[in-house]
């Protein structure tokens, strides 16, 4: 990345990040003001994590979440282009389900590259959430969100993570956990790409009542939020065509600079035998070292799965 100051020496500078010019502004803002965190910073750690974020993000329709002035200020959901947007940007004209202005298509940005992902920082997109989906293919993955109800926290989620596991496995389906960046976690399961949503879903569903059947003191597969207390909700309904879950390395727009973390099964299963701190929400700083030590522990997720038994 080449850079040239435009303007004052704070507001804007013009760079060039793979051969496409791009103007960024207010570098020094800070986003997390708990640590003083700036928006620099979140280009920054979005520009070092995208070698084994951009694989995540490829080919999948984006629902972002920006905070302009910061996640303790108001923030928006935005899955349409925003107006701006460069012309270089891919663009995928969709479906958009349940749209709160009631379209029935909308221009969703398509992340496939780091000029793409740099600007989108720059919007103070903090968020990067995805579809379980590829542009036209059905579903190619199996996702379960694990939403501890307290007092139940991680490791809690990280027993339910291990026997949700060995229960995958028994049909052949690996799985792969990651923190959710804020109080829980989700395993995520590559699968063949040639069955529907609601297939996916009505998989999943039956895995996390068997589960809540095998344990109901720890598990439970029902919304219902007064059910969950002390208990690990299995969030099954991740799997719907029209939901998105936070995509791996992804921001959290918490008080610090949290990440959507992938895990080692070892980790998860010493959280489970209750070692403390072993898995937690990571930090940005935290979580670019395991990078450099691990590299994509979700690399498995890219080429698919197996089919799902009917």
């Amino acid at each position: 990345m080449t850079a040239e100051r435009t303007g004052s020496s704070t507001s804007r500078v013009r760079v060039e990040v793979d051969g496409r010019e791009l103007e960024l502004s207010n570098l020094d803002k800070v986003l997390y003001p708990g640590v003083g965190f700036t928006k620099g910073e979140v280009i920054d750690y979005y520009t070092r994590a995208s070698e084994v974020l951009l694989p995540h993000l490829r080919d999948r329709p984006l629902t972002r979440i920006r905070y302009p002035n910061g996640v303790d200020a108001p923030s928006f959901f935005e899955k349409n282009a925003p107006a701006g947007t460069p012309d270089w940007v891919r663009l995928e004209r969709l479906p958009a389900p349940g749209s709160t202005k009631g379209r029935e298509k909308l221009d969703y940005v398509v992340a496939d590259d780091l000029p793409t992902l740099v600007w989108l920082a720059n919007l103070a997109a903090l968020e990067l959430h995805t579809p379980q989906w590829r542009v036209g293919e059905p579903p190619d993955l199996l996702v379960v969100d694990l939403d501890p109800g307290s007092p139940a926290a991680l490791p809690e989620c990280s027993v339910v993570a291990v026997r949700m596991r060995d229960r995958l496995a028994d049909d052949g389906i690996a799985s792969y956990p990651k923190t959710s960046g804020k109080k829980g976690m989700q395993l995520c399961c590559p699968v063949a790409g040639t069955q529907s949503a609601d297939l996916v879903s009505a998989y999943a569903k039956r895995i996390a009542e068997e589960l809540e059947h095998d344990d109901p003191k720890l598990v439970t597969s029902k919304m219902a939020k007064r059910l969950r207390p002390g208990k690990v909700f299995i969030d099954w309904s991740q799997n719907n065509a029209a939901k998105t879950t936070v995509a791996p390395y992804s921001l959290r727009a918490q008080a610090t600079p949290t990440v959507s973390t992938p895990l080692t099964w070892p980790e998860v299963e010493e959280a489970a035998d209750g070692i403390p701190g072993v898995v937690r929400q990571f930090s940005s700083a935290e979580v670019l070292a395991r990078i450099e030590e691990y590299g994509d522990l979700m690399a498995d997720l890219i080429d698919g799965g197996p089919e799902l038994p009917g």
